[in-house]
């Protein structure tokens, strides 16, 4: 593959990732769809795209994927909806990636991984970001969204953990999609007396699994190959930039001074600390 097109690939990906923060933000805020609907909807839609991409490629997906990495599928998704019922968008796309990499940080300390010089600064600076973000005052984000998006961000930790080295991985997301619909019909089912859908938003709900969520995992799927693995990690460093920008643009949501420094240390931390891992 040409260094054009996977840097284009990559482009895409990283938009469509960003893009799941405002179509969610935006259905839930402008529209009369609930948050367990745009769930369901969200990963069905999701795992219609990747098992046709999958099926486009000649393979299939039996087989492919777990029931415990598609819980934590589901509860990355549920718990992310229901985060964006309060949440800014540039907020919850910062919590969100934060935690992911805390959960993935954690992980590789927990089993044997030190950190040197720059790296320990970078897991400080980002720690310091997290909690200036969080300190209360009247530009802080609403607290029982943000644990919220928090434990989404764990939840997709987990996931991808869990997904390190699983084969295809187009096929096992395909899969893993397909096996979080069960939990997403009960947690429709539970909240049935607040079910709410309108053609806006299962609109809105439909373009984030489809293409936000489906087509953007195969289309970076398709560039990772390409990249080094310092490159793929810090290259997402762009997702929470692209949705505060996104969110301003399409949203009207002030980018304040409180979220520009508490980004400018999360993802700077984050940032030292991958540079340590390739070095």
């Amino acid at each position: 593959m040409s260094r054009a097109r996977v840097l284009l690939l990559t482009a895409l990906a990283m938009v469509a990732f960003a893009a799941n923060s405002l179509l969610c933000r935006l259905a839930l805020r402008e529209t009369a769809i609930d948050a367990a609907s745009f769930t369901g909807i969200r990963l069905a839609s999701g795992a219609l795209v990747l098992w046709a991409i999958v099926r486009l490629r000649g393979g299939g997906i039996a087989g492919n994927g777990s029931w415990l990495s598609a819980f934590a599928l589901f509860a990355y998704a549920a718990a992310f909806s229901y985060a964006y019922l309060t949440l800014p968008a540039a907020v919850g796309a910062l919590l969100l990636f934060g935690a992911v990499q805390a959960t993935m940080i954690g992980y590789g300390l927990a089993h044997g991984e030190r950190f040197h010089g720059r790296q320990t600064v970078g897991l400080l600076l980002a720690l310091g970001g997290f909690v200036g973000l969080m300190l209360p005052g009247l530009s802080a984000p609403p607290l029982a969204g943000s644990l919220l998006m928090i434990a989404a961000g764990v939840a997709w930790g987990v996931y991808s953990l869990r997904g390190r080295g699983g084969g295809n991985p187009t096929a096992s997301t395909a899969g893993n999609f397909v096996r979080a619909l069960p939990f997403a019909a009960a947690l429709s089912l539970v909240m049935a007396a607040r079910t709410s859908v309108d053609a806006a938003g299962a609109g809105y709900a439909v373009a984030s699994g489809a293409l936000a969520s489906g087509l953007g995992y195969a289309i970076w799927y398709t560039a990772l190959p390409g990249l080094r693995a310092t490159n793929a990690a810090t290259v997402q460093l762009s997702v929470p930039v692209i949705a505060a920008l996104g969110a301003a643009l399409f949203l009207g949501e002030a980018i304040t001074l409180r979220l520009l420094l508490a980004s400018v240390a999360v993802l700077g931390g984050i940032a030292l600390v991958i540079a340590g891992r390739g070095r």
